[in-house]
């Protein structure tokens, strides 16, 4: 089987576009989190998000003006956007353009979310409510499909490989990740343009998260201590939005067009919990297999992992499941296994989640700094027994890392990065 190795990435998140940008204030646990602006948020029970900052709002803010003309933009849903402006990052970072017939069919873009276009949806459907159905724009259709980041992208950039777009809740861009690998393993492709995409910050999604009473509530006056993976005082997610992009390669592919190789994809594991729509299994059984996959494909054991990005988004029920999974998994380690929750800063970007936290990861290992949870002020005592990285980052060289993404329908995803 072919070795798949990292050689670009690219990031748009609520703490800032770029990824030396997102990761300079990640790793000094800065706050993206902030009351909503998108919408009135005034009736609901949590009224704070990781929106994603304009270039106005902030230096390092997403600029679409530079990735997209505005007829693009009005023709398409901000999901799609950001997937755009990800993409453009990460295949400048890897200094790949494909231009010959073959490099370009050899080239596939896998780009999830978890819901795509949601307000384009629920705009659409405000439109054809109020105006009647004649309104409708032909655009409308194509703005939100799930899939189409991924077609966008494709398009753009001429990428006539394997395409995709798992709609996996909040699993979909780590299991976009892990197929990107499997194709290029199998000699399907050589480069995958691969991650995740999403902008659901919208009344209609709050408004049925907080019905199931799954976001915060307690900290809509404090937004930049709501998000508290693993804290006992944790009360509910916060959504998040944004785009995380990684150029997966063929490591010979890479080496032979001296590319800059930043990690290897070592190892993918994926299960079911068959358990509950909402809710992972109390203990963890379906996570815990997955991690465990990941880890046979990899040829490594428990012990081999320095640092955990864990899917955490602080909710009781999620992280209770993955706190059972971790303990077991790792029963015999102590602090020599770093965890940390990167949605502590930016919050849950659902499936845009598993590939910006996979840039985390990839970041980690190349620059020996593992990132913090920034809310952990008293952490939950079944975890206790680990280094858990409060407020800032801390320095140790580590070899292989292991991430987690976790969705509703009971889908589970791990994967490992190493040093090459």
């Amino acid at each position: 089987m072919r070795r798949v190795v990292v050689t670009g990435m690219g990031v748009v998140s609520p703490i800032g576009t770029g990824v030396d940008a997102f990761w300079t204030r990640l790793t000094a646990g800065e706050n993206g989190i902030r009351k909503i602006s998108h919408f009135d948020a005034s009736g609901l029970a949590c009224q704070i998000a990781g929106e994603v900052p304009t270039k106005d709002q902030d230096e390092h803010g997403f600029d679409v003006d530079a990735v997209m003309e505005p007829r693009e933009q009005r023709r398409s849903d901000r999901f799609i956007h950001f997937a755009m402006g990800a993409v453009q990052e990460a295949l400048e970072n890897a200094g790949w353009s494909p231009k010959t017939a073959n490099d370009q069919e050899r080239t596939g873009t896998i780009i999830a979310t978890g819901v795509g276009g949601f307000p384009a949806m629920t705009a659409g459907t405000r439109l054809v409510d109020e105006k009647g159905p004649r309104r409708a724009s032909p655009f409308l259709v194509p703005s939100f499909l799930a899939n189409l980041a991924a077609g966008q992208v494709s398009i753009r950039h001429g990428l006539k490989g394997p395409i995709g777009a798992p709609v996996t809740a909040c699993a979909a861009s780590l299991q976009a990740l892990g197929d990107a690998a499997r194709l290029i393993r199998s000699g399907e492709a050589d480069v995958m343009v691969a991650g995740g995409a999403e902008a659901c910050v919208d009344k209609v999604s709050y408004a049925g998260f907080c019905a199931a009473k799954a976001m915060s509530s307690k900290r809509n006056d404090d937004p930049a201590h709501a998000s508290r993976p693993f804290d006992q005082d944790r009360d509910g997610f916060i959504m998040g939005e944004g785009a995380g992009i990684l150029v997966l390669e063929d490591y010979e592919h890479a080496k032979a067009r001296g590319a800059n190789i930043l990690v290897e994809i070592k190892g993918y594991g994926t299960s079911a919990d068959a358990y509950h729509v909402t809710a992972s299994s109390p203990d963890g059984e379906g996570g815990q297999r997955a991690m465990r996959q990941a880890l046979a494909t990899a040829k490594l054991s428990p012990a081999d992992i320095g640092y955990v990005n864990a899917h955490s988004t602080s909710t009781p029920v999620g992280d209770a499941a993955e706190i059972a999974a971790l303990t077991t998994l790792f029963d015999d380690r102590g602090k020599d296994l770093a965890v940390s929750s990167s949605k502590s800063m930016f919050g849950h970007l659902l499936g845009a989640a598993g590939a910006v936290e996979a840039i985390a990861c990839v970041k980690a290992l190349t620059s020996g700094m593992l990132p913090p949870s920034r809310n952990l002020e008293s952490t939950d005592e079944a975890m206790s027994r680990f280094e858990m990285i409060p407020r800032k980052a801390i320095a140790r060289k580590v070899n292989h890392v292991l991430t987690n993404g976790f969705g509703f329908g009971g889908v589970n995803a791990s994967a490992v990065f190493s040093r090459v």
